[in-house]
């Protein structure tokens, strides 16, 4: 039995059971378009990248405490290089099915979710530069993974009030993940993906005249990825803060955002045999400002700062910066749709080594959600 429908039987077993017992409730579908596009200065090994992402979500509500979220995409990616060479890749990508189940009633969530691989498990390896390209935190691409082995992940979430009357709680999270085999590149060998387990500690809460504030903190480890041939891929323990504060202004509202993402060293990343992503560091600052136009129409302005370091020694260097702005404006089309226009541009620098080169792009999208 290949490992596609193997994953697929065990969601199903774990969904079919709540699902048949149980009145279905509300089901939102939600699709659209995005388009984003890199223009690079010369000396790089590619003048542009382009993605082109159609998503396809559906979440459908079962009973009173059963909610089930199905997502895929469909995504092409091209980059141009010097010369006139091409590397392309077109097709769908893995597809999530999600159970979340509420045990306590806004206090305790239980989730699982089966990954199927109906992504691009196997690629040639004239490919490899394009993935490695879309994957970038700095460039934040729309669909960064076109497909992996598929896998299984279970986990939880809770939430409890502080004390004294207070308007904020306190929130932990934990999760593991485990991926299934599979062959990358095409005539290669095997990877058995190492177990991922990460942790949660978050507060929010109203302060002020209606402001509002949220933070967290997530801690992510990852085991050793098995390439065959006696030889191991290996990345970090990774460290997340994010912190967020919205603000009124009158009918409108400010949000500030921002969050850093510290990569460290891969365990035995001395060994001959490891083959370690190198640490990283990745900072965003942004904001949005939410203005109704009409009872139907929202305009949302949004400006964001991206900072990225990498390097395998003490002291990273910079592999690039990225300042994006643009607005999102989101209509009312019925009582059951909404629609959603985004405009954004993106400038900045990528450094690659001695070389550094400029980088300029838009990001275009229509995002429409229906529920019944």
């Amino acid at each position: 039995m290949s490992p596609s429908r193997s994953l697929l039987l065990v969601v199903a077993a774990v969904l079919a059971p709540s699902a048949s017992a149980a009145q279905l409730g509300p089901t939102v579908v939600r699709t659209g378009v995005f388009f984003e596009s890199y223009s690079f200065g010369p000396g790089l090994a590619f003048n542009r990248i382009t993605e082109f992402t159609i998503p396809i979500g559906i979440t459908q509500r079962v009973g009173q405490r059963l909610v089930i979220d199905v997502a895929t995409a469909y995504a092409s990616a091209t980059t141009d290089q010097p010369g006139g060479g091409r590397i392309e890749h077109a097709g769908f990508v893995d597809t999530d099915v999600r159970a979340t189940v509420s045990v306590v009633s806004g206090r305790l969530l239980l989730s699982f979710v089966g990954t199927i691989p109906t992504g691009a498990t196997t690629v040639p390896d004239t490919t490899i530069p394009l993935f490695g390209a879309t994957a970038t935190d700095l460039l934040a691409f729309t669909t960064p993974n076109f497909g992996t082995g598929g896998g299984i992940s279970s986990g939880f979430a809770a939430a409890f009030p502080m004390g004294g009357g207070s308007n904020w709680a306190v929130g932990a999270a934990a999760s593991y993940r485990y991926g299934a085999s599979y062959v990358p590149v095409t005539g290669g060998s095997s990877l058995i993906p190492g177990a991922e387990i990460r942790a949660r500690l978050g507060i929010e809460g109203r302060f002020g005249n209606g402001k509002y504030f949220r933070g967290a903190l997530i801690y992510t480890t990852t085991g050793a990825n098995d390439i065959g041939g006696g030889q191991h891929s290996a990345i970090g323990d990774r460290l997340l803060g994010y912190a967020s504060a919205s603000l009124p202004f009158g009918s409108s509202h400010l949000s500030l955002y921002g969050w850093d993402m510290q990569r460290l060293r891969a365990r035995n990343f001395e060994d001959s045999a490891t083959i370690a992503v190198p640490r990283g560091n990745v900072l965003a600052l942004g904001a949005r400002f939410e203005k109704p136009l009409s009872p139907n129409a929202t305009v949302v302005p949004l400006l964001e700062f991206r900072h990225e370091l990498t390097g395998p020694t003490d002291k990273m260097e910079l592999l690039g910066y990225l300042l994006r702005g643009g607005a999102d404006l989101r209509y009312r089309l019925s009582d059951r749709a909404t629609g959603v226009i985004q405009a954004q541009v993106a400038f900045g620098t990528l450094q690659d080594e001695s070389t550094r080169v400029s980088v300029v792009g838009p990001r275009l999208g229509v995002l429409i959600e229906w529920s019944r």
